[in-house]
C-alpha cells in the first residue's frame, strides 16, 4: 500500500514538473518571438502579458493570431521605380515646382516610405453614395467589351447588386472577361457566401475568394482582410475609394439600415497602379496569375491630375498608409480635415494631431455618433479630451452611419481610399489608398465635408471632462481591445 502511494506521488509530482517545465520553455520562447518580430511596443508587452499570463492558452493565441504569415510573391517581386537622386530631383524641382519647400520634402519622404512614382493627366470624379455611383459602374461595366475587374471587401446579394449581375451577363455578351475577388470574411453571411454561388453560375465570370474562413486551417489568417474597393473596366475606367456593393448605400434615407460613402470615378494613368494591386490579389487568393488587358491601353491625356496609388497590407514590415498619413500630418501649415467611419489610430498620430492643433493648424475630424460596432462607441471616445483640449475639433454625424474617408491637407493635398484611422487598416487589413494633389478637387471634398457637419454635432471640452469616472474606465478598457499586430 505505502509503495503505491509514494508511486502516484511521484507520478503525480512529475507530471507537474512536465507541465510546468513545458509551460517555462513555450512562454520564454514564444516571448523571443515577439521580442524579435513584433516592433510596436504596446502590441509586444499586450501579448508577453498574454502569454505568461494565460498558460498554454495565450501561445496557442499567439501561434494563431498574432504571427503574420502572408508572404507574398507578387508584392515583393514587382518592379516598383526607385529612388534615385536624378528622379527625385525631376520629380520634386520640376514637375513640383511650384509647391512649398515643406510639400516638396513631403514628397521625398512619401517617395521613400513607397517608391511608386505619380501618373499625371488623371482625372478624378467624386461620387456620394450608391445612388450616384452604382449607375455609372453599371453603365461602365455593361459597356464593356474586353475586361471587367473588381475588387470588393462586401459583396452582398440583395435588389443593388443584382443589377450588377444583369451588367455581367451583358458584358460577356460583349466579349468581356469578368473577375470579381471578394474577402472571405467581409461577404460572409451565416457561414455562407451567396454571392460567390450566384457568380460562378455565370459564364464568363470568374469568382475568386481571399483567405476563405476554412476551419482550422484559415484560423491564423482571420484577421488578415483584404478590405480594398477597386473596380477597372477595360482598363479606362475604374471606380475606387471605400464604398461596398450593397442595397444600404442607395438607402442613404434609412436611418436604421442606410449608409453614407463616398467613392471616385477615375480615368487616366493611375489606372495601371490600380490593376497592378489586382493583379497580386488575385494571384494570391486564386494562385492563378494573369496579366490585365489593361496593361496595353493607350491612355488620353484625360485630365491634368498627379495621382499615385499607395497600396498597404501585413506583408509589409513597415505600415506604408500610416507612415503616408503622418508624414502629411506634420506637413501641414493651414488645414487638416478628416472624414473616418473609425477613429483609433494609436498614440504618435494622435501625438502629430496634437501638435498640429497647438500649432494654431486648423484641425478638423469628423466621424459617426454611432458606430455600427457599439464596442467602438466607447474606444472613440477615450480620445477625444486630450484632442479637444488640444484644440481639435471634432464632428459627430446623426444617423444614417457614415462611411465616407476623406483625408485633406491645406486644402491641396488629398489622400483617400479603403483605409480607415485604425490599427485594423494599418496594420491588419490589405488597404489601398489615392494620394492626390488637387486645389479644385480638394475644394469639392471640402464642401461634401461641410455639408456633413450640417449634420453634426461638436463634441466640447466641457461635455469631455463630464464624463463619469466609471465610463472614463469603460471607455479606456474597451480602447485596449483594439487589435494587436
Amino acid at each position: 500500500m505505502f509503495i503505491k502511494t509514494f508511486s502516484n506521488f511521484i507520478n503525480h509530482d512529475f507530471h507537474a514538473i512536465i507541465t510546468v517545465g513545458t509551460y517555462i520553455v513555450l512562454a520564454f520562447g514564444t516571448s523571443a518571438h515577439i521580442l524579435i518580430y513584433k516592433n510596436d511596443a504596446r502590441s509586444a508587452i499586450g501579448w508577453i502579458g498574454l502569454v505568461f499570463l494565460s498558460p498554454f492558452i495565450g501561445t496557442i493565441l499567439y501561434i494563431f493570431l498574432g504571427i503574420n504569415r502572408v508572404k507574398r510573391k507578387g508584392s515583393r517581386l514587382r518592379k516598383k521605380i526607385s529612388l534615385s537622386e536624378k528622379y527625385a530631383y525631376e520629380a520634386i524641382n520640376n514637375i513640383f515646382k511650384n509647391l512649398p519647400i515643406n510639400y516638396k520634402q513631403f514628397i521625398t519622404f512619401g517617395y521613400n516610405v513607397y517608391p511608386q512614382a505619380f501618373a499625371f493627366n488623371n482625372s478624378i470624379e467624386p461620387l456620394q453614395n450608391g445612388t450616384e455611383a452604382y449607375p455609372k459602374m453599371l453603365k461602365a461595366i455593361k459597356n464593356a467589351k474586353r475586361e471587367v475587374l473588381i475588387s470588393s471587401y462586401i459583396f452582398d446579394h440583395d435588389s443593388e447588386t443584382i443589377k450588377f449581375i444583369d451588367a455581367f451577363k451583358t458584358a460577356v455578351k460583349n466579349g468581356a472577361t469578368i473577375k470579381v475577388l471578394v474577402d472571405g470574411i467581409g461577404t460572409l453571411k451565416f457561414f455562407h457566401r451567396s454571392i460567390e454561388k450566384r457568380l460562378s453560375k455565370i459564364y464568363g465570370v470568374e469568382c475568386g475568394v481571399f483567405l476563405p474562413p476554412h476551419i482550422p486551417i484559415s484560423i491564423p489568417f482571420v484577421n488578415l482582410r483584404n478590405h480594398r474597393k477597386i473596380m477597372i473596366i477595360d482598363g479606362k475606367t475604374a471606380f475606387f475609394g471605400g464604398m461596398n456593393l450593397s442595397k444600404k448605400n442607395v438607402f442613404t434615407h434609412s436611418l436604421k439600415n442606410g449608409i453614407l460613402d463616398i467613392t471616385f470615378k477615375v480615368k487616366g494613368s493611375v489606372i495601371e497602379q490600380m490593376v497592378e494591386i489586382f493583379e497580386d490579389d488575385w494571384k494570391f487568393a486564386v494562385n492563378t496569375k494573369f496579366q490585365s488587358f489593361a496593361k496595353t491601353v493607350n491612355h488620353a491625356k484625360e485630365g491634368t491630375l498627379p495621382v499615385r496609388i499607395i497600396p498597404d497590407g501585413p506583408d509589409n514590415k513597415h505600415g506604408i498608409i500610416e507612415l503616408i498619413i503622418t508624414g502629411a500630418i506634420n506637413a501641414a501649415v493651414k488645414k487638416i480635415l478628416i472624414v473616418t467611419p473609425y477613429f483609433l489610430p494609436e498614440n504618435n498620430i494622435l501625438t502629430a494631431i496634437e501638435m498640429a492643433a497647438m500649432k494654431n493648424i486648423d484641425v478638423e475630424i469628423i466621424i459617426p455618433e454611432k458606430s455600427d460596432h457599439k464596442i467602438l462607441n466607447y474606444a472613440i471616445e477615450s480620445n477625444f479630451l486630450r484632442l479637444t483640449e488640444s484644440g481639435v475639433k471634432i464632428y459627430r454625424t446623426s444617423y444614417p452611419f457614415d462611411h465616407s474617408k476623406i483625408f485633406i491637407v491645406d486644402n491641396e493635398w488629398i489622400f483617400v481610399g479603403s483605409a480607415n484611422w485604425d490599427e485594423r487598416s494599418f496594420k491588419l487589413n490589405f488597404e489601398s489608398n489615392m494620394e492626390i494633389f488637387s486645389k479644385n478637387l480638394a475644394k469639392k471634398l471640402t464642401e461634401i465635408a461641410e455639408e456633413k457637419k450640417k449634420n453634426a454635432k461638436l463634441t466640447t471640452i466641457y461635455e469631455c471632462k463630464q464624463l463619469s469616472f466609471l465610463k472614463r474606465i469603460r471607455n479606456n478598457a474597451y480602447r485596449l481591445l483594439t487589435p494587436y499586430s
